[in-house]
């Protein structure tokens, strides 16, 4: 088994030069480190990760909380962390907290330990109690996806949820629909209060009774809530689901009471996931940036992690923007439009 000793004799150069290039904390020269690479790649040498972990404090791993891997969105930011780490030659340690408190609780206790170099949380359901656990943390943290009050004792790169829930409101406002329902998990109000915001600038309101809460976030929930809201108030022309998941289990349900979509009903979806696009009618859904969301957030947890600092708490909002498809059209719109 090749050593470190050996790369450097291939590549001419010192044993500490090649731990530079390794370990990316020292600046090497890019003739030098290049040559370093080839030699490890030509003996095939594996770095002692336990070895280097002891010696130097680092683990080279960064770990991700997210609520669940299920949807298509936290999905989509754990790929994009894990391209990002491997990018920089690091590995990523995943946790779920799969919507139990007493579960997150537990994974940030065992965190309060050096085990990780830097640590990013996805989403605030069942964590914003807990974030003091991470008070004494020896190591960079950074939040993501953050829609609750945000902490000022963290750095946060999110998305301005309630703009999101504006876009949607606003683009049911210009097809004329003023009875509407939301459909939601209950940890989204911001969005829902961008909704609002939308109906208020016409002098409309969206009463409490038209928010409906699904049971879970998945697309049974939204078929609930669908049902549940349709039912309560026959004359709703348009539903705002906060998940595109809620969202296609509401066109399930319009389609059990005989709605029919969008002549008589448009649905807008939020995140725009792949899914959305594959319904019929395609969903309309405010599609949010995550995967910019997520690299920038642990690209500036890197960044901490090479100055051996804490991060700046700031607050990064990135925008959403409004993806019209065939879900949604004007109030009273006949059957049989062109493209519809």
């Amino acid at each position: 088994m090749a050593t470190m000793q050996d790369v450097a004799d291939r590549a001419g150069v010192t044993k500490q030069t090649v731990s530079n290039v390794i370990s990316g904390r020292v600046p090497v020269r890019p003739a030098t480190a290049a040559k370093v690479r080839a030699a490890i790649a030509e003996l095939g040498y594996t770095p002692n990760l336990v070895a280097r972990s002891l010696a130097t404090g680092a683990t080279r791993t960064v770990g991700l909380f997210v609520p669940s891997v299920v949807g298509a969105f936290y999905a989509t930011v754990v790929e994009e962390v894990e391209d990002v780490l491997e990018e920089h030659g690091y590995h990523l340690l995943l946790s779920t907290t799969r919507l139990d408190g007493e579960r997150a609780r537990r994974h940030l206790a065992s965190l309060t330990s050096r085990s990780v170099d830097a640590l990013l949380i996805a989403g605030d359901n069942d964590l914003i109690d807990h974030l003091p656990l991470l008070a004494e943390a020896r190591f960079p943290v950074a939040l993501c996806a953050w829609e609750s009050e945000v902490p000022d004792s963290f750095p946060v790169v999110t998305i301005d949820y309630e703009q999101a829930g504006y876009l949607a409101g606003r683009h049911l406002r210009e097809l004329g629909h003023e009875r509407v329902a939301v459909l939601a998990s209950p940890a989204h109000g911001t969005r829902i209060r961008g909704f609002r915001r939308a109906f208020a600038a016409d002098g409309l309101a969206v009463p409490d009774s038209a928010v409906h809460y699904a049971p879970e976030p998945s697309q049974p929930g939204g078929h609930v809530a669908a049902t549940a809201a349709l039912t309560a108030d026959p004359a709703v022309t348009g539903l705002f689901a906060t998940h595109d998941v809620l969202a296609l289990g509401a066109l399930e349900a319009a389609r059990s009471l005989g709605r029919s979509v969008p002549h008589d009903l448009s649905i807008v979806g939020h995140d725009d996931v792949p899914e959305s696009r594959l319904t019929w009618p395609a969903l309309t859904s405010v599609a949010i940036p995550s995967r910019e969301m997520a690299r920038q957030a642990i690209e500036l947890l890197l960044r901490a992690v090479a100055k051996s600092a804490a991060p700046t708490n700031s607050l990064q909002l990135l925008r959403p923007e409004l993806v019209a498809r065939g879900s949604t059209g004007p109030v009273g719109d006949p059957p049989g439009r062109p493209g519809a």
